[in-house]
């Protein structure tokens, strides 16, 4: 990812990566009903436009508009942003991240169960590799 996403590219990447391919009226829509807010079509549009040419995302002509799909991984994505802010905001701390968060917001039983078994599964390649 050689151009790092807007917050406000990443919100339209968020809805490529949920609903697949999408003309810019269903992004526009998609964007206006989870900010509780109208976001005026001419600004998705470009921002769109604007992802085009960094890269962001891919389009294919679609009668008199396009339709435009996510270039890049959403993973991989994840990743590469989680680890800048590890690096600058926790210092490469993973852990001082973890409690940062853990602190901030109250995980509910189903979201602990996730955390106990991803540190179980931590554990067990450590110690399957030191073998």
């Amino acid at each position: 990812m050689s151009t790092k996403p807007t917050e406000s590219e990443l919100q339209i990447l968020r809805v490529l990566w949920r609903n697949g391919p999408s003309n810019v009226r269903a992004v526009n829509a998609e964007l206006s009903a989870e900010q509780n807010r109208e976001i005026g079509y001419t600004t998705t549009l470009k921002l769109l436009q604007l992802m085009f040419e960094k890269g962001l995302v891919s389009r294919e002509k679609e009668g008199r508009g396009h339709r435009y799909t996510a270039a890049i991984d959403q993973t991989e994505t994840r990743g590469k942003l989680l680890d800048r802010m590890v690096d600058h905001l926790f210092e490469g701390s993973a852990s001082q991240l973890v409690m940062q968060a853990l602190g901030q917001h109250e995980p509910d039983a189903d979201e602990l169960a996730e955390i106990k078994a991803l540190i179980e599964r931590l554990e067990r390649e450590k110690t399957d590799g030191n073998d």
